[in-house]
């Protein structure tokens, strides 16, 4: 799996912009790179965007996504 991370200015802000929904063309599966430490047991998933510094992209979970990813 290939491992993606935000990219981020000189300042170490998360560099962000604004796309069109209509260029969207597939959602990606992402797994956050745990490292060596537990989740909290309170953790949920609507933080994981913001939790994880890096994340796995999961190219095997549909075999349309491979079409565009390869």
């Amino acid at each position: 799996m290939w491992i993606v991370k935000p990219e981020m200015d000189n300042n170490g802000t998360q560099v962000t912009s604004i796309i069109h929904v209509d260029s969207i063309i597939q959602g990606a599966h992402l797994i956050g790179v745990y490292g060596e430490m537990f989740l909290p047991c309170h953790f949920s998933h609507f933080d994981s965007l913001a939790a994880f510094q890096a994340y796995y992209v999961n190219k095997f979970i549909d075999h349309h996504a491979n079409e565009i990813a390869f």
